[in-house]
């Protein structure tokens, strides 16, 4: 994958290029963004927009035909790029990815066309299981097109979060290995919430809560889910534990509620406690 990066650096036509082409081909449209990242990372917004416009094109296509998520995960890795160059810290690219993220599913853009009232009347049609599910949820008195828009939009909100998070991560890890060798991997071991962004996102997501603004409510808790990966990450690299319980962690956490669950409540106590400076202090 260096490989590909350093072709693509070699100029930004290429890397116009090269974004524009991952953007056409279907289920690589992270290619694209990441391409993106890259160069914004690198360059700047302003030297980018080349490469932002080539591979926001093929981005715009697929909206119109119905898929808004390469165009959203492009989106929110140039946001974040750009408040990681400008400010070197990935918890603010993190909380502003999460309000933008948390603004799209407010909007809607995550809906299917014609809302989900559409969806609900395919999904009666398709499954009689589904159809007395959903009237027994009416006669509850609970609005299956409020469930319906909450939780597509939360779902797939935090889905392309995630994805434009490993986009961005993808480019500093390019431009880690093209101009600072190790850089990244140490930038992300180190990755911990300052005590005023835990804070932050609390009251955001407290205000979501309160102002059922779900969108604000669900992603605000996306910056402290890879603060505490980064923390496992950076224990098992000050430990020199092998990659393979890196493998057993990425698969509890993606299969298991409660991994996920654990690793919020470390990465809140990391905040305060520190634990990677106290684990090299005694290594």
């Amino acid at each position: 994958m260096l490989s590909i990066a350093r072709w693509m650096m070699r100029g930004l036509p290429y890397a116009a290029g090269g974004a524009a082409l991952a953007g056409l081909v279907p289920w690589l449209f992270w290619m694209s963004a990441a391409i993106a990242g890259l160069v914004t990372l690198r360059q700047g917004m302003a030297s980018a927009l080349p490469v932002i416009l080539a591979a926001g094109l093929p981005a715009g296509w697929w909206w119109v035909q119905g898929d808004v998520i390469p165009l959203a995960t492009l989106l929110l890795v140039t946001l974040m790029g750009v408040v990681l160059r400008e400010r070197l810290r990935w918890s603010e690219a993190l909380i502003s990815g999460s309000l933008a993220g948390a603004a799209m599913v407010q909007l809607g853009v995550f809906l299917p066309p014609g809302g989900s009232q559409a969806l609900l009347d395919q999904l009666s049609q398709s499954s009689p299981e589904a159809q007395r599910m959903l009237e027994e949820l009416t006669r509850q008195g609970i609005s299956t097109e409020a469930l319906a828009t909450l939780i597509v939009g939360g779902v797939s909100g935090i889905i392309v979060l995630l994805l434009a998070v490993a986009c961005l991560a993808m480019a500093r890890g390019w431009q880690s290995g093209l101009y600072n060798p190790g850089g990244f991997r140490e930038e992300f071991h180190s990755l911990r919430l300052a005590p005023r962004e835990l804070v932050t996102l609390v009251v955001l997501g407290i205000l979501g809560s309160l102002l059922a603004l779900p969108g604000l409510a669900i992603l605000a808790w996306v910056p402290l889910l890879i603060a505490g990966i980064a923390l496992i990450h950076g224990i098992i690299g000050l430990k020199g534990m092998k990659g393979l319980w890196l493998v057993i962690f990425y698969v509890l956490l993606i299969t298991t509620w409660p991994t996920i669950l654990i690793v919020l409540l470390l990465a809140l106590i990391d905040t305060f406690a520190d634990f990677r400076t106290r684990l090299a202090r005694s290594v």
